[in-house]
């Protein structure tokens, strides 16, 4: 009989994340934020002595889905914030690699979405409206870093993730930090829209 392999992954809070069947009892906000913090968008091709991380990037779209939606809710901020925190586990992918490896990334993503969300108090699905707004955020973040720190040129930014307004960005720039201070930073972010629910 054939060994199964092992799909889950000890976490340094002690918690073991069952990959295929991850549960709300496992997920610790500081493995996410520790683990967010170090892992680099952009396949690490950016610029700067440190690499720009998941947790920085989530930081920025929180604050971006906050000007866009100034009405919204604290929930809808966390949702915001915790837009990419299945990465933890499983890596930021590129889109072209997402493309690549086809709907199982997808469907671990929502698996892994779906704890995360009911571990803080969330709809275990976000609603499409709300997805779509969180969506216009990240690409906005995603121009952001596109020009600012990953090599693109503003028309071959624009041509991916369009144009943002001016205002929507205004006083916000990109420079990556290191991990420490930005796994503190989420955390802070994290209990403080917690705080507000």
């Amino acid at each position: 009989m054939a060994k199964q392999p092992r799909a889950w992954q000890r976490m340094l809070s002690g918690r073991r994340l069952d990959l295929l069947d991850p549960t709300p009892v496992d997920i610790e906000i500081e493995d996410i934020a520790h683990g967010l913090a170090f892992v680099a968008r952009w396949n690490g091709q950016t610029r700067g002595d440190w690499p720009y991380s998941v947790a920085e990037h989530s930081l920025l779209v929180e604050t971006l889905f906050s000007r866009l939606c100034p009405r919204a809710s604290a929930a809808d901020r966390l949702t915001a914030l915790l837009h990419d925190a299945p990465e933890y586990v499983i890596g930021d992918m590129i889109s072209p690699v997402k493309a690549a490896v086809g709907p199982e990334y997808g469907k671990l993503d929502d698996r892994l979405s779906a704890a995360i969300h009911i571990r803080f108090g969330l709809p275990a699905l976000t609603a499409k409206t709300l997805k779509r707004q969180i969506k216009k955020a990240d690409t906005v973040s995603a121009w952001m870093e596109a020009t600012e720190i990953a090599g693109f040129s503003k028309d071959e930014a624009d041509r991916f993730f369009g144009h943002p307004s001016a205002e929507i960005r205004e006083g916000l720039t990109i420079g990556p930090r290191p991990p420490v201070e930005v796994r503190e930073e989420f955390t802070r972010r994290h209990a403080e829209l917690l705080g507000q629910l």
